[in-house]
């Protein structure tokens, strides 16, 4: 249900962000936030950076059932590639 770009995408997501240390990813997680909150056309309950990409996947996964994917891997991609920025700061 997931497209194969979106998934793997998400897995590299899911990946940095176990390796982001607290401070950065307390740092990036207003970004993750924002990007929750459109697809899932609401505000998704702040729950920590310890659950947050649980709540990525869960939203992407609605996203995608709901023929929301288009362009979702790029975004995913950037939001990613954002956090990269945080860590040389």
């Amino acid at each position: 249900m997931i497209p194969e770009d979106v998934s793997s995408e998400l897995g590299r997501a899911v990946r940095r962000w176990q390796q982001l240390p607290l401070d950065r990813a307390a740092e990036a997680l207003p970004g993750v936030h924002d990007l929750l909150a459109d697809l899932a056309g609401e505000p998704v309950p702040d729950l920590g950076p310890a659950v947050v990409m649980d709540q990525l996947r869960v939203v992407v996964f609605d996203a995608c059932a709901g023929g929301g994917a288009d362009g979702l891997a790029e975004r995913l991609a950037a939001l990613r590639l954002g956090w990269s920025e945080i860590r040389r700061r």
